[in-house]
C-alpha cells in the first residue's frame, strides 16, 4: 500500500494493544517460497572478512555445552549467471559424469600431476578426485577463491587439507555410502586369502611346484576377528565374519555400545583387543591419532601370531614395525590393501615378503562401487554448488539428511536474526559475546551445530569483509576472538524448534528498544511461520516483522498523529508500505513501529522522520548487508 493509504486506514484502526500484543496492517504477502529455495539464497558465498573466536563457554542457563568447533553444512554458493565449471582430475564413472555434465562444464582428466593441478584449479568451481590426488593448500591459494567444493569419490580425504579448505571457505565432500560393500567384500577376501595362502599357493602352482604341506592354513570358525575401527565398512566385515563362524570384537572410541551388542559384537579397549585377537581387521581413518598407530609398542602388545588385515589407510601402519614384528615371528602373517605412498616404492619393506599378501587399493573397485561412488559422489557436488545443505560435507556439520530437513525451515531464521541483531548495534559499538536460546521440544537432544554456524554467518557477513560462508563461519568467528555461549530450554510444541533468540553483549545499541532491560544485552527473537521467518521480539518487546526486505522502526510518544505523519512522509518519497506493526507499553507512554518498506529510505529522510515531533528514535534494518543501509 502506498503512504497516504496507509495512513487513512491507520487513522480509522482501533486504538493500540497493551504490552506484547501486536496491533497489524499489512498489505497481501507474496506466496512463501519453498524451502529449499529459501536455504539457497541463504547458502550462497558471500563476501565478508574475519580475523576471531567462537570459543563456547558454560550458559549457565537450563544447559551449557562444552565448544565444539564446526565449519557448516554446505557453503558453495550457486552460480546464478555463469554456468559452473567442474574438474575431475581423476577416473569417474560414467553415470556419474553424465549427472556433472547435466549440470555444469566438465573437464575430465586421466590424471594430473601437482603442478597441473595448481596451475589449473583457477578455472574451476568444484574438483572431484579420487585417492592419487593430493589437494595441498598450494592448490586452494591458487584457486584464488574460486574453488567451492572439492568431492572425494570415496570415503577417506586424508589427501586434501582440510584445514586450508576451511580457511578458503571450500566445502569438502565425499562418498561413504556407495563403496562400503566393496570394501567390507575384498576385507573379508584378504582375511580368507591370508589364513589359507592363497596368493603364495597360487604362485607355487603356477611355478610347477605341488607344496600342499608348505601352506597348511589355519580356519576361521571359533577364531577371534578384532575390528579396529567399527564404522560403516567395519560394521558390514563384522556381519560377514560372523557368518564365518567367528567372534568379533572390537576397538573404536566413538563408537556406539548398543549398536556393537545389536550385532553381538563387544567394544573392548584397544590393549584388550590386541591380546585376545586371532585376526584384526583395520578401518580407521588416517588421523594425527591414527597415524603409525600400529607400531613397535602395540606389536609387542599383539597376541603372538595373530594375522593383520589392512583396508583402510596405509599410514595406519609403520611398515617397519611391522616388518620387524614378521621377522620375530610376533605377527604370523599380514594382508595389505593400502600403503602409506601408493603405489609402494621399489624397496617396500613388505612388498616383497612371503608372509604378505598384496593388493593395489582394490578396497572399492567392484564394477557396481565404481558406478555407485561415481553418482553419489557427482550428486553432492551438484548439490553443493546450487547451494543445498551437503548431508556428506567433511569440513561442516554432518547430519543426516532427514535432520537437515527438518532444520531447513529454521536456517533462514537463524542467519536473518544474526543480521538483524548486528545491524542493531549503534555507531562504533563492538561486541566479544554473542548468546544463542533455542527453545525446543527435544531439549538437550537439539542438535544445534547447524542453526549455530548460520547466526555466526548472519553476523559475520555484516562486519567483515571476507568471504564466509557455513564452511568458514565457526572459525572465522574464533580468529575475531568472539565468545559463543549457547542455551537450550525445553518447550511444548510439535516442531523441531519453537523459537530461537539472539544476544549480542558489549555494546551500544542503535535502538534503546533493542536493549533487553533483563540483561543489557541487544536481543533479537524469531519464529517461523508457515515456512518464513518473523521477528517475534525485540529487546523484551513482542513484535510480529518478517525478516525480509526492509524494516524501518520507530518508537514514539503513544498519541495521535505520529503514525500519519510517519506514513505521509514514506508516501511523499513514493516509498511503498508493505506491512506495520504498533507496540506500546501502555497508554499515553511509549509505542513502537515496525514499518516494511519496499524501498530504502534515504539518509535525509531517515532525519525527516527522526524530527517529527513525538518521535524519540528510528532505525532501519534489513536482510541486506549494512553497507545498503
Amino acid at each position: 500500500m502506498n503512504g497516504s493509504l496507509a495512513q487513512q486506514q491507520l487513522l480509522q484502526a482501533p486504538c493500540c494493544p497493551r504490552v506484547g500484543r501486536v496491533a497489524r496492517l499489512q498489505a497481501p504477502a507474496p506466496a512463501a517460497q519453498p524451502q529449499s529455495d529459501a536455504a539457497r539464497r541463504l547458502l550462497h558465498q558471500l563476501r565478508v572478512q574475519a580475523t576471531g573466536s567462537a570459543v563456547r563457554r558454560d550458559a549457565g542457563v537450563q544447559m551449557a555445552r562444552r565448544h565444539q568447533p564446526i565449519t557448516a553444512a554446505a557453503g558453495a554458493a550457486e552460480a546464478d549467471t555463469e554456468t559452473a565449471s567442474i574438474l575431475v582430475a581423476e577416473p569417474l564413472g560414467e553415470a556419474g559424469l553424465e549427472k556433472l555434465r547435466a549440470f555444469g562444464n566438465v573437464t575430465a582428466v586421466d590424471g594430473m600431476t601437482p603442478e597441473e593441478l595448481k596451475d589449473q584449479i583457477k578455472n574451476y568451481d568444484a574438483l572431484i578426485i579420487r585417492s592419487a590426488s593430493q589437494v595441498t593448500r598450494e592448490v586452494f591459494e591458487a584457486a584464488g577463491g574460486r574453488l567451492k567444493v572439492v568431492g572425494r569419490a570415496g570415503v577417506g580425504v586424508d589427501n586434501v587439507d582440510l584445514t586450508a579448505a576451511t580457511e578458503f571457505g571450500c566445502l569438502v565432500v565425499n562418498a561413504p555410502t556407495a563403496n562400503t560393500i566393496a570394501a567390507a567384500e575384498h576385507g573379508i577376501a584378504l582375511l580368507c586369502a591370508l589364513s589359507r595362502n592363497v596368493a603364495q599357493a597360487d604362485k607355487s602352482v603356477k611355478e610347477g611346484k605341488w607344496a600342499r604341506k608348505k601352506y597348511v592354513g589355519v580356519s576361521l570358525v571359533d577364531k577371534t576377528l578384532a575390528i579396529i575401527g567399527f564404522g560403516k565398512v567395519g560394521n558390514e566385515v563384522a556381519r560377514r565374519a560372523k557368518g564365518l563362524g567367528m567372534t568379533v570384537i572390537a576397538y573404536d572410541p566413538y563408537a556406539s555400545e548398543e549398536k556393537a551388542r545389536a550385532q553381538g559384537v563387544q567394544l573392548l579397549s584397544l590393549d584388550e583387543c590386541l591380546a585376545k585377537a586371532d585376526f584384526h581387521s583395520l578401518h580407521m581413518p588416517l588421523t594425527p591419532t591414527t597415524k603409525n598407530l600400529f607400531g613397535d609398542e602395540v606389536f609387542a602388545k599383539i597376541k603372538k601370531g595373530a594375522r593383520i588385515v589392512n583396508v583402510a589407510r596405509g599410514g595406519v601402519i609403520d611398515d617397519h614395525a611391522l616388518a620387524r614384528a614378521l621377522d620375530a615371528g610376533q605377527v604370523a602373517a599380514a594382508a595389505l590393501d593400502v600403503f602409506a605412498v601408493e603405489p609402494p616404492p621399489a624397496d617396500h619393506p613388505l612388498v616383497g615378503r612371503p608372509d604378505v599378501v598384496c593388493t593395489p587399493h582394490l578396497g572399492a573397485s567392484t564394477a557396481e562401487a565404481q558406478e555407485d561412488v561415481s553418482v553419489e559422489v557427482s550428486e553432492v557436488v551438484v548439490a553443493a554448488l546450487k547451494g543445498e545443505m551437503a548431508a556428506t560435507a567433511v569440513n561442516a556439520p554432518m547430519m543426516p539428511p532427514e535432520v537437515l530437513k527438518e532444520l531447513q525451515p529454521f536456517v533462514s531464521l537463524a542467519a536473518g536474526l544474526g543480521r538483524t541483531a548486528v545491524q542493531l548495534v549503534g555507531g562504533d559499538g563492538g561486541f566479544t559475546e554473542v548468546g544463542i536460546t533455542y527453545e525446543s521440544p527435544r531439549g538437550d537432544d537439539l542438535d544445534t551445530r547447524l542453526l549455530r554456524a548460520m547466526v555466526i554467518k548472519g553476523i559475520l557477513e555484516q562486519v567483515t569483509t571476507a568471504t564466509v560462508n557455513l564452511v568458514n563461519a565457526d572459525l572465522l568467528a574464533k580468529n575475531r576472538g568472539l565468545v559463543i555461549t549457547e542455551t537450550t530450554r525445553p518447550s511444548a510444541g510439535s516442531d523441531v524448534l519453537t523459537s530461537l533468540s539472539v544476544t549480542l553483549n558489549g555494546q551500544k545499541a542503535a535502538f534503546s528498544t533493542a536493549v533487553d532491560p533483563r540483561s543489557g544485552a541487544i536481543r533479537v527473537a524469531g519464529i517461523v511461520r508457515d515456512g518464513r521467518p518473523f521477528l517475534s521480539e525485540i529487546g523484551n518487546v513482542d513484535v510480529d516483522v518478517t525478516l525480509e526486505g526492509y524494516v524501518l522502526l520507530v518508537r514514539q510518544e503513544d498519541r495521535p498523529g505520529i503514525i500519519a505523519a510517519v506514513s505521509t512522509i514514506l508516501g511523499k518519497a513514493d516509498i511503498n508500505i508493505s506491512f506495520m506493526t504498533v507496540t506500546r507499553s501502555d497508554q499515553g507512554k511509549d509505542a513502537m513501529m515496525a514499518i516494511g518498506v519496499d524501498n530504502r529510505p534515504s539518509s535525509a529522510l531517515k532525519k525527516e522522520i527522526a524530527a517529527i515531533s513525538g518521535v524519540q528514535e528510528s532505525q532501519l534494518f534489513s536482510d541486506k548487508p549494512l553497507s545498503a543501509l
